[in-house]
């Protein structure tokens, strides 16, 4: 067979391998990392300023200075219509017609959100209104996708069902630290540190001053700090004392619930991190149920890890009596 043949006869499967991977190619970008395609003169002028402004302005919470997402940014002319590899696309660029618009593809797991305006202060405006709510999805896809990822191998229920009435989807990894009769401890080692769930319940009557709920959510989790040590002795976790926590409500599972973060500290030590903590009214069991998350990575994206914990935190299912 000379070479010729050789090749007409390949070049039918190359072909369909290529049509195949074009079909399949997943996306798989990074958490938090967004893509956003906008003509250079755009995005180094003060449409850039008020797009890095929203869309990259600090985390709350954390002991270091992290932006709320990774910008990618694009050339419109390079890449308007293609897809790349992040789950989240935002298009801005000047047109003859106003316009915002969010599209969810069918075929890949991404929303592509558009930004058109007939001059700068149109786009810098639309930007203004538009931000919340595309902040808001973003987050929400990424917080689907990390339960999506945990759901392939999770941790046996069977113990935390039990004491607390709860399905909570715990990626492998996980180790019980402690465990006591309204109180669990489970902590996962990282390459540069831990992070950890808290899981415990109160009763309800706990927290019914509701004009200083902020006051008795951080006395609830420093007395818990006691379980937390470290090596040393009298260096139990209590609350960063030097910046005040960020609270909110929230909505968990149906139920009104206070979002707390923040940042712990090791009392007479230095280790300290970011935690999120979400105590959940639950009427039906009589309780304030507490499902906290911490880490401690001083090397680490302490965003990214702060996340994987909400989607968990977020992934709680209460049973019904």
């Amino acid at each position: 067979m000379n070479k010729t043949h050789f090749l007409f006869l390949l070049l039918p499967f190359l072909l369909i391998s290529c049509l195949k991977a074009d079909k399949q190619a997943p996306v798989s970008g990074k958490t938090n990392t967004i893509s956003i395609i906008i003509d250079d003169q755009l995005w180094y002028g003060e449409v850039g300023d008020s797009i890095r402004n929203k869309f990259a302005s600090p985390v709350l919470g954390l002991t270091q200075e992290e932006p709320l997402f990774t910008i990618n940014q694009y050339p419109a002319k390079l890449l308007e219509g293609f897809v790349t590899d992040s789950r989240s696309i935002i298009v801005v660029k000047k047109s003859a017609v106003e316009k915002f618009e969010i599209t969810h593809s069918t075929t890949l797991p991404h929303n592509t959100f558009r930004i058109y305006g007939k001059s700068v202060d149109d786009i810098i405006c639309s930007i203004e209104l538009n931000s919340a709510q595309i902040i808001k999805m973003i987050r929400d896809e990424e917080i689907k996708k990390i339960q999506e990822d945990n759901r392939k191998s999770l941790l046996n229920p069977t113990v935390i069902k039990n004491k607390f009435h709860i399905d909570l989807q715990i990626p492998t990894g996980y180790e019980y630290m402690l465990h006591k009769k309204n109180f669990m401890w489970l902590k996962k080692d990282i390459i540069s540190g831990n992070t950890s769930l808290l899981i415990y319940q109160i009763p309800l009557h706990n927290l019914k001053r509701k004009d200083n709920v902020v006051g008795s959510i951080i006395k609830m989790r420093d007395s818990i700090g006691y379980y937390i040590k470290g090596r040393e002795p009298n260096t139990r976790m209590i609350t960063g004392e030097a910046y005040a926590p960020y609270f909110s409500s929230a909505i968990v599972d149906g139920k009104d619930a206070y979002e707390t973060k923040g940042t712990w500290e090791l009392k007479n030590d230095f280790m300290a991190g970011p935690f999120i903590n979400y105590a959940i009214v639950d009427p039906v069991y009589n309780r304030i149920l507490v499902i906290e998350g911490f880490c401690y990575s001083p090397s680490n994206q302490e965003r990214d890890l702060m996340l994987d914990l909400e989607a968990i935190i977020k992934s709680v299912k209460i049973d019904k009596r």
